[in-house]
This record gives structure tokens, sequence and C-alpha cells, in this order.
């Protein structure tokens, strides 16, 4: 029997490498965006908000204060075990009102939400570009009748524009060395460190996804796109100048 293969994403997110290079994201600006984003689309208080690949759950944790009820999922068993360590020793967090669950995100949740968020490019990491859509499709079956889908995506033409072609940050004595190519429509990074006298390579790959691309699944799924923006701000999408590519569906 051929042995199944492992995607990258499912190894790299899983290692405490990984939240180690990105333990240092800026959470007051996550917390701004949630608290704008809930009030562009007036969700009530009582709306019940899906976090999609909801990492270690920084997002899942200000939706909560900010009062909503939270299911945060990420195929990441490392990520949500730590999400969930979180709400033990978080007290201003309503345990009650926020759950934290592994899910791949191709398959529909065995529920439906008044929102689903997807945010900080945790989209276009897959092998088979099928997938992207089965995402898409799934987002659809986990929406209310007139509930709200945000895809919070990298604005590629932005990216591709200031690529950081190498870099390296040092962060609790690790020294990760990182390189990044466009190539193929994916952007690439690949992190090189040493680490108690191991050598480590991982490669983080991202689907190079534009406005067009995006577009081409929510017909297929038969999702609406009702509004753009260009970054946590809520500004103005620019194709070229933007930072971020915030996209608003709604199910009919």
């Amino acid at each position: 029997m051929r042995a199944q293969k492992q995607e990258w994403y499912a190894s790299w997110f899983n290692t405490p490498y990984y939240h180690i290079l990105y333990g240092d994201r800026d959470y007051e600006e996550a917390g701004a965006f949630m608290n704008n984003i809930t009030t562009a689309l007036s969700l009530q208080a009582d709306s019940h908000i899906m976090d999609l690949a909801c990492g270690r759950g920084r997002h899942s944790l200000f939706l909560n204060k900010l009062g909503f009820k939270v299911t945060g999922v990420d195929l990441s068993e490392n990520s949500i075990d730590f999400a969930r360590k979180q709400l033990e020793q978080d007290a201003s967090v309503d345990s009650s009102r926020i759950t934290f669950d592994v899910h791949n995100m191709t398959l529909p949740y065995h529920d439906k939400f008044d929102a689903v968020f997807n945010l900080f490019t945790s989209f276009g990491y897959f092998d088979e570009e099928q997938d992207n859509l089965n995402t898409i499709k799934s987002i659809k079956k986990n929406l209310k009748d007139g509930a709200y889908a945000v895809i919070d995506f990298m604005n590629v033409p932005h990216v591709l524009r200031h690529l950081v072609i190498s870099n390296s940050k040092t962060i609790q004595g690790i020294t990760f060395n990182m390189n990044r190519r466009f190539e193929n429509g994916f952007i690439y990074k690949d992190i090189e460190f040493t680490d108690g006298g191991n050598k480590y390579h991982f490669t983080e790959r991202v689907s190079a996804l534009m406005l067009s691309d995006f577009q081409k699944y929510f017909d297929q799924a038969g999702l609406e796109l009702i509004d753009i923006y260009g970054d946590y701000q809520l500004h103005e999408y620019d194709k070229f100048n933007s930072s971020r590519l915030i996209m608003i569906l709604r199910k009919q």
C-alpha cells in the first residue's frame, strides 16, 4: 500500500518552529481588524462566527471578547492545542462561547454559521487547484442563508512588487534564514535554520491568486462578491498599492 502523502503545510504548521517564527504577529492590528470587519458587516451579538484555518486562535479570541460565539478550526493539532490552552489562561474569554476543533478546510464542517472568516492568507496552500474550489464550496455549505464570508488574502500584485528576496530573523536564539521567489504561479519561502546541532529546511508555498482567480471560484461555488477592501482599516482596494485583498461574500 502506498503511504499517504503529507502536504507541506501539515508538517510545517505542526512544528514548534512555525510558532516561534511567527509568534510576533501584531495582536493589536488583529483586534482592530476584527472590530472593523464585524462592524462593517453589522453582525449581531448572538452571531456565530467560524474562524476557518484559525491557527493559534488569535482572531477567534478577539471575536469572543467582542461578544460573538466562535468556532475556530485548523488542520494543525498543535495549533488547536495551543488555542485551547489559551482559553484556560485568559480570564477575559467567555469559554462557554468559543470552541476549537481540528478540521480540514477543504471539507464542510458539521455546523452552519452567520459568518465564516478565513484570515491572514490562510488559503492557496494546496497541491491541487481543485482544493481551492473545494474550500470555497465548503465555506458556502457552512453559511446560513444570507450569511457572510470574509477571505483575507495577500494582495499579490503588491507583494510581487515589494518581494523581499532574502532576510534573516533571530528569535529565541534560533536564526531563521529566509529566501523568497515567484515561480510557476506560486510564491515560495525557503526557511533554513539550525537548532540543537540539527539543520532544518522547510518551504512554504502559496498560490499567487489574483482577484480574477477568486472570482472564478466564487462564480463556480455560487457565492456573491459584494465588497473588496485593501487593508485592515477597510480602505478601498487598489490593485497595486493595497497591502491586502479582503473579499466580502454573501450566500443568497
